[in-house]
């Protein structure tokens, strides 16, 4: 999304994901600005935010409101810097880290089958290394079944013992040059995600992700004390209130705000400090376009307690022609924007020639129960670029 100023700055933002469709989406995001933020200063993030949050008589967090307010945010924050001639992260605390760790996904290679490799220890394992060689000290996936509607499962002992023989194969490709970064989507049982946990426990990944569903705190927090593993959380997680639940509990020390849904920037740096404070790491968690990664990106600059960014868009890939290959990377590193504001241009005649056509949201989720009977063929990823 784009703002402009009275006086013509504009500003860019993006929302990471909703709970309705594109077109509904819009219009919420259209409903949030006339009511809260037209015509106010875009200084006054603080008291836009107060609006929105208690807009409704609500004040909680949802996630489909909060998450046009973030866009939203974004945006204002790009038209600070830009007034200011400075960087957005010089306007939260100024730089902490000069370059920034990054991780990827495990994608296939470039013409191969895509649906078999979702499934395919060995592939994976060479995915790993090619991204290993490029820099990348640290590799997610993701091989342990469905997403379903039906809440938390019980996995299959099909998906337990694939999980088992992809952190085993990627271990044994990139043995101790890479951390492993163990992804599910908050699928399972709480008894469910400790069997998994023990599982995949002796090949030392750095974190397990969302084991279970996001509803259930104290779930998470009995997951994280029975396997020994660290847990991360927080793609589906909006506002620091939610966050500040899981760090009460013990249930996560490594926070992955998705600046998209949670609030928008300055939220999230006031997260960041909370973390802090109970010796908790950020890794910014990315699945969405390049403002949104870019948004990441400052907040990951400013603050002292950054574990790693994500990232999707690699160098040549479709999220960085987006920004006119406006970010730099170092091997296995992103360097902060120096730009004013977030310090991008988009390339908008690349943006309108791929034109959103579709009516899904995020990462649907499947109505079929988890099969007990036959491995499953879960699908996971990215779609193949443009």
């Amino acid at each position: 999304m784009r703002l402009t100023t009275a006086c013509g700055i504009e500003g860019w933002g993006e929302v990471y994901a909703a709970t309705v469709g594109p077109r509904a989406m819009d219009a919420v995001i259209a409903d949030v600005f006339a009511r809260h933020m037209q015509g106010e200063n875009p200084e006054n993030l603080e008291l836009m935010f107060r609006r929105a949050y208690s807009a409704g008589f609500s004040q909680r967090p949802d996630p489909t409101v909060t998450g046009a307010f973030s866009g939203l945010e974004i945006a204002c924050w790009d038209i600070l810097g830009k007034a200011r001639g400075r960087p957005v992260w010089a306007l939260i605390g100024g730089r902490t880290n000069a370059r920034l760790r990054a991780y990827s996904y495990l994608y296939p290679a470039p013409g191969s089958d895509i649906a078999g490799f979702w499934v395919d220890p060995d592939r994976n394992a060479e995915a790993a290394l090619r991204l290993v060689a490029q820099g990348f000290t640290a590799v997610k996936f993701d091989p342990a079944g469905p997403y379903t509607i039906r809440g938390g499962h019980e996995p299959a002992a099909s998906d337990i013992g694939r999980s088992v023989a992809f952190c085993r194969a990627i271990r044994a490709a990139v043995g101790d040059r890479a951390d492993l970064l163990f992804g599910t989507h908050g699928q399972f049982t709480t008894a469910g995600a400790i069997r998994l946990g023990r599982a995949i426990a002796p090949f030392g990944p750095l974190w397990f992700e969302e084991p279970i569903p996001p509803d259930d705190p104290l779930g998470l927090a009995e997951v994280a004390r029975a396997t020994g593993l660290a847990i991360a959380v927080g793609e589906r997680l909006a506002g620091r209130a939610e966050f500040a639940t899981v760090l009460r509990t013990g249930g996560a020390r490594i926070l992955q705000p998705a600046l998209g849904r949670m609030g928008g920037i300055w939220e999230a740096r006031k997260l960041a400090a909370l973390a802090e404070a109970f010796g908790a790491g950020i890794a910014p968690h990315h699945y969405a376009g390049p403002v949104a990664w870019v948004a990441n990106l400052h907040l990951a600059a400013a603050i002292p307690n950054l574990l790693m960014v994500e990232t999707v868009g690699l160098p040549g890939s479709f999220h960085l022609r987006l920004l006119r290959d406006g970010v730099t990377f170092e091997g296995g590193f992103v360097l902060p924007p120096e730009g004013p504001g977030l310090g991008i241009e988009i390339d908008t005649a690349l943006a309108r020639a791929h034109p959103c056509s579709g009516d899904r949201l995020h990462l649907d989720m499947q109505e079929a129960p988890c099969d007990y009977a036959a491995p499953n063929r879960f699908e996971g990823g990215a779609p193949p670029e443009p």
